[in-house]
């Protein structure tokens, strides 16, 4: 096992664990025995995870009941654990999201095109921030947690804005038709929406000032995201998309089905 570990790119040296002065018998426990590994990368860099996932692979093919911890291990172990949660609960939060959707606009459409753009904000949000945080400050990496922790906050709160809007959206296009239904929603809860957003987004900016790298990138995370969702997803794109669809945004819905004309105006009585 030494000597695997030892042929492993990026191995400085392998020295078993005596519990004494070097050079000493090994200790042995329940049968095994813990070998020291030193690496010729600092520990917590990404090259020292590279030599790990590499060291791993060595140790699998002579033994594989030998185990890698420490530190560097605990780390790419985090780091798989947190993709793996991604794998399985971005795509459970969005399927039964967009099921809530659909029992409230009684529609699978709308759900669907609220769902796209959700998704479509969150991808933004973390281009974005990539670049900012690599180009433009220099932070040394991210916590492997933190984007499954943006994605719950963001797809949270832009469902809020949504259910928001889109139910009021229906309300209206049953007595005034989609695109003019859609246009007096967006007019009764644009103020609403954008001053929710406004305040979300300075609460989560305050986390900023903390000389914490995991809550100064979350807070540029949310807070981008929730501005880039009140201003332009919920402003524009949603009441866009829907202009544009007109009354399918409503399929399969008795709405869609619909080929009412827009109630008229009730006249003020004149006195």
């Amino acid at each position: 096992m030494a000597e695997a570990a030892a042929a492993t790119a990026g191995v400085a040296s392998v020295t078993p664990f005596t519990g004494g002065p070097p050079g000493g018998p090994p200790v042995v426990v329940d049968g095994l025995v813990r070998l020291d590994v030193v690496l010729d990368v600092p520990a917590d860099s990404t090259e020292a995870v590279e030599v790990v996932q590499d060291l791993r692979t060595a140790l699998d093919a002579a033994d594989p009941a030998a185990l890698v911890g420490g530190d560097t291990a605990s780390n790419l172990d985090a780091r798989e654990t947190a993709a793996r949660d991604l794998r399985v609960i971005v795509p459970t939060v969005l399927a039964v999201i967009t099921v809530v959707l659909a029992l409230l606009l009684r529609a699978l459409v709308a759900p669907l095109l609220l769902m796209a753009t959700v998704v479509l904000s969150v991808a933004a949000t973390v281009g974005v921030a990539a670049l900012l945080f690599d180009g433009v400050f220099g932070f040394p990496g991210s916590d492997p947690t933190i984007l499954l922790i943006a994605f719950v906050f963001l797809v949270a709160l832009g469902i809020d804005y949504n259910i928001f809007l889109m139910t009021r959206a229906r309300e209206e296009s049953l007595r005034h038709g989609t695109r003019d239904g859609i246009l007096r929603a967006l007019a009764v809860t644009g103020g609403v929406i954008t001053s929710a957003g406004l305040v979300l987004a300075a609460t989560f900016g305050a986390l900023s000032v903390l000389p914490l790298l995991f809550l100064v990138q979350l807070a540029f995370l949310v807070g981008f995201g929730v501005l880039l969702d009140t201003f332009v997803v919920r402003s524009l794109v949603v009441p866009s998309a829907v202009a544009l669809l007109g009354d399918r945004t409503w399929w399969p819905g008795r709405l869609a089905r619909s080929r009412h004309s827009p109630e008229p105006e009730p006249e003020l009585e004149r006195v």
